[in-house]
């Protein structure tokens, strides 16, 4: 991944996530961005919200683990996600956008 490249690779990372600090998975994102900026593919299976919300598509696959699992439940934009009512992650991704647009509120002292 930091060769360069071309612009044209296809890349799957399985829980990237797994012992990072939070500070480390804000550079992994920041890497993962700027591969896709220069034409990358990235697909990662992961459950950091941190990563989940900064994906440009999820496919949510369910509804549980194993037989009762594989089949799409959802596919979109995260925020898309967070309407759905077939995807189990809407409800983590509906608290994590809450959280985050409070945060936001609270930094720019803009809280009703």
């Amino acid at each position: 991944m930091a060769n360069g490249g071309n612009g044209r690779s296809f890349y799957v990372l399985d829980e990237p996530t797994t012992g990072l600090h939070m500070a480390d998975v804000a550079k992994l994102l920041a890497g993962l961005q700027r591969l896709v900026e220069r034409g990358d593919t990235v697909v990662v299976i992961e459950h950091d919200l941190d990563v989940v919300a900064a994906a440009d598509c999820i496919i949510d696959l369910g509804p549980e683990g194993g037989e009762e699992g594989g089949r799409v439940v959802a596919w979109g934009p995260p925020e898309e996600i967070a309407r759905s009512k077939d995807s189990r992650t809407a409800i983590y991704l509906k608290e994590y956008f809450r959280r985050r647009r409070w945060t936001k509120m609270k930094e720019t002292n803009r809280i009703p």
